[in-house]
């Protein structure tokens, strides 16, 4: 690491930085999921490099809250917060940026943009206004601490605005704008971003500047709304004014269905505003929530609406608009703040990818993020990540658009035959095998073979009664070997889970409920005995009469008392057969005939004497490859 990026500047920027190189970590060995073959021309599809870490920026404890854009002139600017004293949100906290002229392959030393001194500055949300040139950079201030805590709610956070008329080189002294986008209601939190705003190209208001906010409101005993809001200015950023304004409710126990925040917007082909935000522990599936505006950023078309196929932990993600398609940026594993991927959508955002179409970043911990178009396929990715913490670093990653797996076609299927209807996508090599529990099967290869059914509001088991049945045969000796998941991920999201362990000679059940406000809880059933003798057994989980029970071939092995709740709620939701819901294990065997209905069958009552309560009826018997 050159010397030149050691330095540590505690005021206001004033002078330009030496541009100087920063060390390039090899793709291939500290990255290989992100290693692709270099272009003909030499140019390398996918390169990155360690932008902002602690042990080489002495002063400094922790960087966080990545923010990125492209100037007039070319030039990136990478913002980040750079934490003093910890690690936690709301102690004394910098605003950093690094500048490269180069399309990011060398960056000049770390600048403070503003300090802390003791409070907190953050949330960094820069736009770039193109009719002059000027960078300005919205963020957010409040009272620091000298512990690593939250802020108190109520938070005293207000928003500031810098901006820059010498590419980032210089930057004024902060000035509020709680008088124009703050209304005195927004007085319990209040966050501006973070990641870049956007200046509109398209239509009427071509030219606004725009970026997002989320706040809520306090009533002297508790949070009783939620909001989240888009800010414009129509005169390059010397007046703000709140537009399109989305508002959720928050009942006295505490319950919301959404709380849209960390907002990141785009300008889609059409002149529309596509408004991407995280979703925050409200009664609505998914960690993704949208809402579009058709009018330059004045009102949002409809309320937020969650995505529950569309999967990341609850965390920040970027949107950026490259030609003709939305790239996302985000940790794809919805269960942690990990494997950082880039997810695509052709038809402006009303689709996505799903985690097996996208592109792996990298497999390491992975947190917020943020891109910015170098030129017209070349994009610029800035996000937290780690080998032990996603909150180790902060690495720059530029890549073509050649470097993203490209589409592929529609998955193979299998039908279900239940009252809905409803198809199941076929992943990876899964086959046919004719010698089934009743009838034919399919064969999984333990590798990336599984079946999956996207969200639909009928498997969405709420808090009533279900049962749950498949038939498996294996004869693996090691590892996880999951069967079925309906709804959130592991243990620490709402849905249920059938899985066989082996090496430690069982089978096990899990449902994870959310009741109210309260923190989940979980119910377990674990049968001694893992069955991988190489012949089909049934297994069949039951949520009834204040019990949850596992039977196995028939006859129950293992029961407990239920826990009252959801099923379906805060989580990203998907029917996942062969497969953890986080890809990170695999079924090697075959499984037949998986059912699932909505009410506890009766003892002794045979799976088909009455389609009542089913809401999934997978035979497992073919696969239709010719969609």
């Amino acid at each position: 690491m050159p010397s030149g990026l050691l330095a540590r500047t505690r005021s206001t920027v004033t002078t330009a930085a030496v541009l100087t190189a920063t060390a390039v970590l090899p793709a291939a060995g500290v990255f290989p999921e992100a290693a692709r073959a270099a272009s003909p021309a030499g140019i390398a599809p996918f390169e990155q490099q360690v932008l902002f870490e602690a042990s080489q920026e002495p002063g400094y404890a922790c960087f966080r809250i990545p923010a990125l854009v492209r100037t007039t002139a070319g030039t990136l600017l990478a913002f980040a917060e750079g934490r003093v004293l910890n690690c936690g949100d709301a102690a004394d906290i910098d605003i950093v940026v690094k500048r490269s002229t180069d399309g990011g392959r060398t960056w000049g030393a770390l600048q403070v943009v503003t300090e802390g001194a003791g409070d907190t500055h953050g949330n960094p949300a820069p736009v770039v206004d193109r009719e002059t040139g000027r960078v300005l950079l919205a963020q957010t201030h409040n009272t620091g601490r000298t512990d690593a805590a939250g802020c108190g709610v109520p938070c005293d956070r207000t928003p500031h605005l810098q901006h820059s008329d010498d590419d980032g080189r210089t930057w004024s002294a902060p000035r509020e704008l709680s008088g124009e986008i703050a209304p005195p209601h927004w007085n319990a939190w209040y966050a501006t971003g973070p990641g870049h705003g956007v200046q509109l190209a398209h239509g009427t208001h071509a030219g606004r500047l725009v970026f997002g906010v989320n706040a809520e409101t306090w009533d002297g005993g508790r949070v009783t709304e939620n909001h989240a809001a888009l800010v414009v200015s129509d005169d390059g950023g010397d007046h703000w004014r709140i537009g399109a304004t989305d508002s959720w409710p928050v009942a006295d126990d505490g319950v919301f269905r959404q709380k849209p925040s960390e907002l990141t917007v785009t300008e889609l082909a059409d002149g529309a505003i596509l408004v991407s935000g995280r979703e925050q522990d409200g009664t609505d599936l998914g960690h993704r929530t949208q809402a579009v505006s058709g009018d330059g950023g004045d009102t949002f078309d409809a309320p937020f609406e969650a995505l529950p196929d569309l999967y990341t932990p609850q965390v920040q993600g970027a949107v950026l608009r490259l030609g003709s398609r939305l790239l996302l940026s985000a940790p794809a594993d919805p269960d942690r703040r990990r494997t950082m991927m880039i997810r695509s959508s052709p038809d402006g955002g009303r689709t996505w990818d799903s985690v097996d179409r996208g592109t792996v970043v990298t497999r390491d911990w992975a947190g917020y993020s943020d891109m910015a178009e170098i030129t017209p396929d070349t994009v610029g990715l800035l996000y937290e990540a780690g080998a032990a913490d996603a909150r180790d670093e902060i690495r720059f990653a530029r890549f073509t658009e050649d470097w993203l797996v490209p589409p592929r076609g529609p998955d193979p299927v299998t039908p279900d035959v239940g009252p809905y209807g409803e198809r199941a996508a076929v992943l990876g090599g899964a086959a046919p095998v004719p010698d089934g529990a009743l009838g034919g099967a399919l064969a999984l290869d333990g590798a990336d073979d599984a079946v999956r059914l996207p969200h639909r509001a009928q498997l969405a088991l709420g808090t009533g009664e279900f049962t749950a049945s498949l038939w498996f045969r294996y004869t693996a000796g090691s590892g996880e070997q999951p069967l079925l998941s309906v709804g959130g991920a592991g243990g620490s999201q709402p849905g249920l889970r059938l899985w066989a362990e082996p090496a430690h000679d069982r089978l096990r059940g899990l449902i994870t409920v959310r009741e109210g406000a309260r923190a989940v809880r979980t119910a377990e059933v674990s049968a001694a005995g893992a069955r991988d003798d190489g012949r089909w057994h049934r297994l069949v989980l039951r949520r009834g009469n204040g019990r949850l029970t596992l039977s196995v071939d028939g006859a129950a092995a293992a029961e407990t008392a239920d826990v009252p709740g959801s099923l379906s709620r805060n989580a990203p939701f998907g029917v996942h057969i062969g497969q953890r819901m986080d890809a990170r294990a695999f079924f090697a065997g075959a499984i037949d005939e998986v059912r699932l209905w909505n009410r506890a069958l009766a003892d002794g009552e045979p799976d088909g004497a009455s389609l009542a309560g089913t809401v999934l009826w997978l035979p497992m018997d073919r696969v239709d490859r010719s969609r």
